[in-house]
């Protein structure tokens, strides 16, 4: 009997039954073993030892596949065929040794680029030894981000109090996203105009032109910078006489795409589809790993880890003939095109993605998945069809006009193209992450040299410049690969990592950088710039590489690293959180304190009128606080924009009182409140209300502060007791009270409108239920086993909200799913990446012992304390291909 291993079960079980007798095929659910979070576990002074720890759920596991090796003839290790697959296959076999399962077994490495019988049984004829080279890059890769994450997380905590982590690649693409947003802060919008005619030919046939000269001068497009200049040309081309002076149509083709690697199916699942890259790669998981369809588990997609853009001869042919069968001859290119990565650091050691067989069309297997899944096949499918298809050919159309007023003469031009054969256009065109005026879209009349033109209209139009967008997903990825920053399977998890720390966010499909993560990566830039260097974090991918492919030796690369990077640390020793302060306040102050047009100086503190407003760091985080404290105790939040960060507002006075009414910010968001606070500590303190969900602190009016701050309003008594039910709005939402029972209302604005009977039978409903048990009453509803782990999913909702539970991990649901709407796939990753993410943080009241998390998760040490560094409590495993802990400190 031959035991073949595999990474999942679904593979386990779909390649079992492609070898049958003979075979016993088993999951070692992804990684098996990893670094402890602890310091000690890469030991640069032992000549970069590692200590490796077998994952708790993982040794059951590999009891049960030491037995089976005992009683084999041959152990095939068949895990992925990436770097990640080359490990664990390692690692396995390391277990197995020290297990000492293995006698005289022969062991061999076998790798699947595609999950069909086809690919299996052709890939078990060519057996390899793993391949140490990889593995070697993969230690050497494990050992630098760990030793980033230890070590530059614990200089944070001391010198940048309320920072989470820092790592050695997932810093690098925070810079890009900071960098951007500094670029549009600094933007200075500029003024110009454009001049458009619009022109008829003799046979009455209009037509736009744009101005582009005059006096024999190019006009460039900044060139039109006033008003006043744009109506001297327009009062001029009003009275001009028009002429076409050339006519040029020049043939153009356009060429097919290459189909997808990992990180344009990511930039493109992301433009066409709204799928984040992490999603991306999980519905591509599932099509790779095998669907049930007509009873038989089928992968319908190759590899989807790779930066080649080739695939095989076979697969090209297959292709040809699809597209002769299903658009005609014209169609297929006289020879198979072929395809060279231009991506930086690229390793083309397999295909690209494609279909594994391509003869399966989108609308033939859609019934056998879920919409995600279907949408990204047929994705892939498209793309992969179209790069076997023939080039578009285009005619390009530019006409130049001569408009002469008096002895003047002004330069216009129109272009235009036509589709003369549409080619793969067909079937397939690639989005763009930025909107662009396509003016060559446009289809031209037919015009001849000399032809006088007719005057319809001409417009003057005002612009003004635009900063540069902010990244998306999708464009961060492909900036990224670019400057051969991470890999193809780090990116998810780079942008995952980034938004779990809450270092970014998504606002429109815009990675938008938080404060906490400028404030990070100011820091970094400051301290320890080589190390966010883009240059240099390339430069290590590429020593990486080298590695892998037997050039240079991985504990040289890191003995080289580790030197410099020690006396980086070094370096901060005496480092004060003053010279920290300073530092950020200068590189930061066009986002801290933005300057506004004839507006008064933003660093004076608007209470006192006298102190200087400063960046200050306390256990809770940064914030903006006054150089007069504490005689002045002015805070705000780090930023005046997206609404939230608004200081000390005044409303209004009340009626009433004749107290100022204000809207703050506060370590937990933004509130009304009533009056100023007493400084004797017997006084009774004023009256606050949060901001219902929904309402922006910018945007709440004088009346509305009143009618909150006027709450809990008495809606009447109950007819039964006498006791008055109150409505008001709470930490959970709006409400009404009767005695210790509480019941939920669905909008705000009901309790101000909500009646006595309504009150009153929602009470009842409420007491009818019964006590609500601690940790929920909801058994839930179950999802199914997780597909890597095993164990029931259990859908929830609780009271924090909706979450999914397994096996005591618990990760609450985003916005935009429901316990009866999220799926067993979307419910495990969420399982997954809240598993990864290690034990919960503290209450906010224990955040002076809690702290920030480490490269992955856990406690930080106290105040005034240094270690070298800070040991945090292991985070809980994570199953399955999720790449769980070997990107989780840097990337």
């Amino acid at each position: 009997m031959n035991l073949v291993l595999v990474e999942s079960p679904a593979k386990a079980k779909t390649i079992n039954k492609y070898l049958g007798k003979g075979y016993e095929v088993m999951a070692s659910f992804g990684h098996v073993r990893d670094l402890p979070p602890k310091s000690g576990s890469v030991d640069p002074d032992h000549d970069f030892r590692m200590l490796w720890e077998v994952d708790p759920k993982a040794a059951k596991r590999l009891n049960d596949i030491a037995r089976a090796v005992k009683d084999a003839d041959k152990l095939i290790l068949a895990t992925d065929p990436d770097r990640e697959g080359e490990a664990i296959s390692w690692h396995v076999l390391q277990v197995l040794k020290e297990k000492k399962a293995l006698k005289s077994q022969a062991v061999e490495r076998v790798v699947f680029n595609a999950i069909t019988k086809q690919a299996v049984t052709e890939a078990m004829k060519h057996p390899r030894a793993i391949d140490q080279a990889l593995v070697d890059a993969y230690l050497a890769r494990r050992a630098l981000d760990y030793l980033v994450g230890f070590t530059l997380s614990p200089v944070l905590w001391r010198k940048l109090p309320g920072a989470r982590s820092a790592g050695r690649v997932q810093s690098v693409a925070l810079r890009l996203v900071a960098d951007r947003e500094l670029e549009i802060e600094k933007f200075v919008s500029q003024e110009y105009w454009s001049l458009i005619a619009t022109l008829a030919t003799p046979r009455n046939e209009t037509f736009e032109a744009r101005l582009i000269g005059a006096d024999g001068k190019k006009l460039q497009r900044l060139d039109i910078g006033a008003g006043a200049e744009a109506e001297r040309f327009k009062q001029d081309l009003e009275n001009a006489v028009f002429t076409v002076a050339t006519v040029e149509a020049k043939p153009v083709k356009r060429h097919p795409y290459p189909p997808f690697t990992t990180s344009t199916l990511q930039q493109e699942a992301s433009r066409k589809l709204g799928f984040a890259p992490a999603h991306t790669m999980r519905v591509a998981q599932r099509l790779y790993e095998g669907i049930d369809i007509g009873g038989e588990t089928i992968g319908l997609i190759t590899y989807m880890r790779t930066d080649g853009v080739q695939i095989a001869n076979e697969a090209i042919a297959a292709v040809r003939q699809v597209v002769e069968s299903d658009y005609g001859r014209d169609y297929v290119p006289g020879a198979p095109r072929t395809y060279e990565t231009k991506a930086k650091n690229a390793q083309e050691a397999h295909e690209a993605i494609r279909p594994t067989d391509v003869a399966r069309r989108p609308r033939e297997v859609k019934s056998h998945l879920d919409a995600d899944q279907a949408r990204l096949y047929e994705l892939i499918w498209l793309r992969t069809v179209a790069s076997q298809m023939e080039s578009a050919e285009l005619e390009r159309t530019t006409v130049d006009i001569e408009a002469k007023v008096g002895s003047r003469i002004l330069d216009l031009r129109a272009t235009g193209t036509v589709v003369k054969f549409d080619g793969f256009l067909t079937l397939y065109n690639e989005d763009r992450d930025e909107a662009s005026e396509d003016e060559e879209s446009r289809r031209l009349p037919q015009m001849s040299e000399s032809e006088r033109l007719t005057k319809r209209s001409i417009a003057a139009n005002q612009h003004f410049t635009e900063p540069p967008p902010r990244y998306s997903e999708a464009s961060l990825v492909k900036r990224m690969e670019e400057l051969g920053i991470g890999r193809p399977s780090t990116y998810a998890s780079i942008l995952q990592v980034l938004k779990d720390r809450k270092y970014v966010r998504l606002d429109k499909k815009r990675l938008v950088p938080e404060d906490r993560g400028r404030i990070v990566v100011s820091f970094l830039e400051s301290f320890f710039a080589r190390y966010v260097e883009y240059d240099f974090t390339a430069g290590l991918e590429d020593k990486l590489d080298l590695i892998s492919n037997s050039e240079i030796a991985w504990r040289d690369v890191l003995r080289d690293f580790w030197r410099d990077f020690m006396a980086a640390i070094d370096g901060t020793k005496d480092l004060k959180i003053s010279q920290v302060i300073d530092t950020l306040n200068d590189l930061l102050s066009p986002h801290l304190f933005p300057a506004q047009a004839g507006g008064p100086d933003p660093r004076i503190c608007p209470t006192c009128g006298n102190g200087q407003l400063s960046l200050k760091l306390s256990k809770f985080g940064a914030f903006i606080g006054c150089s007069n404290y504490p005689q002045c105790n002015y805070t705000r939040s780090l930023s005046q924009s997206e609404g939230g960060d608004i200081g000390t507002k005044k409303l209004g006075e009340d009626p009433q009182t004749g107290l100022d009414v204000t809207v703050r910010s506060g370590r937990f968001g933004p509130y009304l409140q009533l009056g100023e606070a007493s400084k004797d500590k017997d006084a009774e303190k004023p009256k606050r209300a949060g901001l219902p969900k929904g309402v922006a602190p910018d945007e709440v009016t004088f009346e509305q502060a009143l009618k909150l701050l006027s709450l809990p309003r008495d809606v009447g008594a109950h007819p039964e007791d006498g006791e008055i039910i109150k409505a008001g709005i709470g930490r959970y939402g709006p409400y009404v009270q009767h005695g210790k029972i509480y019941a939920n209302l669905e909008s705000p604005e009901d309790v101000f409108t909500i009646g006595l009977n309504h009150a009153v039978t929602l009470i009842a409903e409420k007491k009818a239920k019964g006590p609500r048990k601690r940790f929920g009453a909801d058994p839930g509803r179950s999802l199914g086993d997780h597909p890597t782990r095993g164990g029931p999913i259990v859908a929830k909702k609780g009271r924090y909200g909706p979450y999914v539970s397994h096996d005591g991990v618990n990760a609450t649901l985003p916005a935009d799913k429901t316990p009866e709407a999220i799926t067993l796939e979307e419910a495990a990753a969420l399982i997954d990446a809240r598993a990864d993410r290690g034990p919960a943080p503290a209450r906010p009241r224990k955040a002076a012992r809690a702290g920030g998390a480490a490269a992955r998760g856990g406690s930080k040490p106290s105040a005034g304390k240094t270690r070298k560094a800070a040991a945090p409590k292991k985070a809980a495993a994570s199953g399955g291909k999720t790449r769980k802990k070997t990107h989780q400190a840097a990337e």
